[in-house]
């Protein structure tokens, strides 16, 4: 294995390892384990038990499909493991589950009907890059999911407060923004006339990445949820929505299409005001 490659992977692992035993402080245990540190191990182990027959088929047909199953057995793990749940815990757990199901989902009947991934063209022709890929998935798993597994794992059990109504309301709205601008996009694709354009309607005309904030909101919902529950180590976890953040804006969800974006229609005058007038993540209303 490359070096880089091989560094890559030790501090990912490490960084996911830290965080997983930040969020088991004062947390539920079962067999003498954190239940927060057995959700972590899970989270890397199951993608990568996924990555085995995917390199075998060269294929990431079932990347999303894996993420989505990672976090719905994470809930259900850290859910029976750490009962009794108060009704903070169940809400958590079920709106993670729910956003899973949706995302998981969506994006395997994407690659479905496209093909393919071209994220993936090069990357799974490399066993090495490629298995960093799916270990990668598992801390994107493990971190976004930490502020929702500190909730339900806590030994700290508190009413429903200010804290929880904010958060859970913030995860509606950003859930909400989500699913009403993918579903946007698909039925502007579908359109004959459409073909090879972008979409500048609807909650495109008020950000280039709706979807994208819609999915930084709803994590940073679970987050302000957490708030009350945390002492000690367990304040690591707040890490999730600024991860969130800094991988989609500035690593792997934005600057990708961004380039795509500019490569295909940069040299357009209509595409050079759509960018020059609606900002890239966060929402604005369209001027004039």
């Amino acid at each position: 294995m490359n070096p880089k490659l091989f560094i890559a992977l030790v501090v990912t692992v490490l960084i996911g390892g830290l965080v997983a035993l930040a969020g088991s402080q004062g947390g539920a245990v079962a067999g003498g384990i954190p239940v927060f540190l057995i959700c972590g191990i899970m989270a890397f182990g199951i993608n990568w038990l996924a990555f085995v027959p995917a390199n075998a088929a060269k294929t990431e047909k079932y990347y999303d499909l894996t993420g989505s199953f990672t976090y719905l057995s994470l809930m259900v793990v850290a859910a029976v493991l750490s009962a009794p749940l108060d009704l903070r815990s169940i809400i958590i757990a079920v709106i993670v589950v729910i956003w899973a199901l949706r995302l998981g989902s969506f994006l395997f009947l994407r690659i479905r009907d496209d093909g393919g991934d071209q994220r993936f063209d090069e990357i799974k022709k490399s066993p090495a890059r490629f298995f960093l890929t799916w270990t990668l998935q598992g801390i994107w798993v493990l971190l976004t999911a930490a502020s929702a597994l500190v909730i339900i794992t806590n030994s700290t059990r508190l009413p429903l407060d200010i804290f929880a109504f904010v958060g859970i309301g913030l995860w509606i709205v950003g859930f909400a923004i989500e699913v009403i601008s993918d579903r946007q996009k698909r039925e502007f694709r579908k359109v004959s006339e459409n073909k090879g354009r972008f979409i500048s309607t609807g909650l495109w005309a008020w950000s280039r990445h709706p979807n994208y904030f819609g999915e930084i909101l709803l994590w940073t919902g679970v987050t302000v949820a957490s708030l009350p529950v945390l002492s000690g180590w367990q304040w690591v976890t707040l890490i999730s929505p600024i991860f969130v953040a800094f991988l989609i804006i500035r690593i792997s969800g934005v600057p990708k299409l961004e380039a795509h974006a500019k490569k295909k229609w940069g040299d357009e005058k209509e595409y050079q005001d759509y960018v020059a007038s609606v900002p890239l993540v966060i929402p604005r209303p369209p001027r004039g």
